[in-house]
């Protein structure tokens, strides 16, 4: 179905493992690595929409305070302050969509690179890109790390394997907590129940697919996680160093 993602995405892969001294995992983590890249405006756009919420959090508590027993007008309110401001509420929703086919393909991509069975290997041998430098005989690739098949889900026999899908929740959640804007104190407006209840539901439905799908995906949940996490302290480190020189700019002389 997302074939015309996993093909080039398992190419890549194929290429990345050639040139890194035939480590997969240190292939998959350029690769998770070149995808964020390519969705960084996205995913940029999304941190600074979740910043410029916070920094209406002042206006919607007073809004709150004012309209706290009239739900439908504060719901009107904040979506009124929201536009104002050029926020889209929903706008975080983006990102997870474009990654959503990306995730497939990926998926897709790692099980054609360390098939599990002659049928995955024959389909996707007629789909190598053989002008590629070093791909052609590659598949398939290593396929252990610590002990566990990169292409099989966690199991009982590597038990420990069961530590990657609470990574990947651990990971998801902190992420998801990091570009959810604070709600007011009792605030229950549909869009601020929505926001806690993503909280919950992504970390859950990733760390679900993460214990039922190949181990190598929840290796791209983790580093993609990291990624985000680091990117968002990086925003928020430029942030601080900018207000900083601003207020050492518009501080006035002593005469």
């Amino acid at each position: 179905m997302f074939d015309f993602i996993a093909y080039p995405l398992a190419n890549l892969m194929l290429l990345l493992y050639n040139f890194l001294g035939h480590q997969t995992v240190a292939a998959l983590a350029v690769l998770t690595t070149l995808i964020r890249l390519l969705i960084l405006p996205l995913t940029l756009g999304q941190q600074r929409s979740a910043r410029r919420m916070q920094e209406l959090q002042p206006q919607i508590e007073k809004l709150q305070k004012k309209y706290g027993k009239d739900k439908e007008r504060l719901a009107q309110e904040q979506m009124k302050l929201w536009k104002e401001a050029g926020i889209n509420p929903m706008g975080g929703c983006l990102p997870l969509l474009i990654q959503l086919p990306i995730m497939i393909g990926l998926y897709q991509a790692i099980m054609y690179c360390v098939p599990t069975t002659p049928l995955q290997l024959f389909q996707f041998s007629q789909h190598i890109y053989k002008w590629l430098p070093g791909v052609v005989g590659l598949v398939p690739l290593q396929s252990t790390f610590l002990g566990m098949d990169l292409g099989q889900p966690p199991n009982i026999a590597h038990w420990w394997s069961y530590a990657l899908p609470l990574l990947v929740f651990a990971t998801t959640w902190l992420q998801q907590k990091l570009l959810s804007p604070p709600a007011p104190s009792g605030d229950q407006s549909q869009t601020a129940m929505m926001s806690q209840q993503m909280q919950i539901m992504m970390p859950l439905m990733f760390g679900f697919i993460a214990l039922q799908y190949a181990t190598g995906l929840s290796i791209y949940f983790i580093i993609s996680n990291l990624i985000g996490i680091a990117q968002f302290y990086l925003i928020q480190q430029n942030r601080s160093d900018k207000t900083g020189k601003d207020k050492k700019v518009r501080r006035p002389t002593r005469r």
